[in-house]
């Protein structure tokens, strides 16, 4: 009987440690994981130029997901969706690039060549920057552009080097009836392993993201027609907060 009891006791512990491992990752560092790629390549090596927002050199591979020999192309979009969500990515832009990345097709991280721009200078349109939202209706520019959330500091490194952003980021919630019960939300995200934002809500899509409905899941998007940008890792780990 104790034995038995014993091999239940075991049977529940691996049951429970398994429901509540987190799923694994989806990668997207790969042309296949896009909907549509335009002139987005693989290469096993991307040099940035660091005085100019071209590529320096490139050399054939198959480990670097990058925009293209001009370095301009489609915006793509992954094929996986997402809601809660932790994500690692390390991406390089050369000399006065600009790219981001839309969680849920909606909402903007900012990636930018910011570098040694000081602290009381940037905004939420430098690296690492939550894009404000955007209202047309509006009169003038000024109360057309709204929200948008700055790092808290500048921990862009300098064009041409890898940078990292990792990423905890929290879903719009519904309720039963399909309206929306609560904001997204970036729990915390990490530059070059310097904490630049925690708990921002987004109360709607940023600027360029997907306009219409707020939905609890979505694909992923990465502007690919503002300048130069490559990644060499991209994982998306779907997880769930409270």
């Amino acid at each position: 009987m104790k034995a038995q009891l014993s091999f239940l006791l075991f049977l529940s512990v691996t049951f429970f440690a398994a429901a509540e491992s987190p799923p694994p990752p989806f990668d997207l560092n790969a042309t296949s994981c896009w909907v549509e790629v335009g002139e987005w390549k693989m290469a096993g090596k991307v040099v940035g130029d660091p005085h100019a927002k071209k590529w320096k050199h490139v050399k054939p591979g198959t480990s670097i997901l990058y925009n293209g020999d001009k370095g301009k192309s489609i915006n793509l979009t992954s094929k996986q969706t997402h809601g809660d969500a932790e994500l690692e990515i390390e991406f390089m832009i050369p000399k006065g690039s600009n790219s981001g990345v839309y969680l849920m097709n909606r909402y903007e991280v900012q990636i930018l060549d910011s570098y040694g721009k000081a602290d009381s200078d940037i905004s939420y349109g430098d690296c690492g920057g939550i894009y404000e939202r955007w209202d047309d209706s509006k009169p003038t520019k000024e109360e057309k552009g709204y929200e948008g959330t700055a790092p808290t500091t500048n921990a862009c490194s300098a064009p041409g080097t890898w940078q990292k952003f990792h990423i905890l980021f929290r879903a719009p919630r519904f309720d039963s009836s399909g309206k929306k019960s609560e904001n997204a939300r970036f729990v915390r995200v990490k530059h070059n392993g310097v904490v630049i934002h925690e708990d921002v809500e987004v109360t709607g899509p940023t600027r360029g993201g997907e306009a219409g409905p707020e939905v609890a899941d979505a694909p992923l998007t990465v502007q690919g027609d503002h300048g130069p940008v490559a990644f060499r890792k991209f994982l998306v780990r779907p997880t769930k907060f409270k």
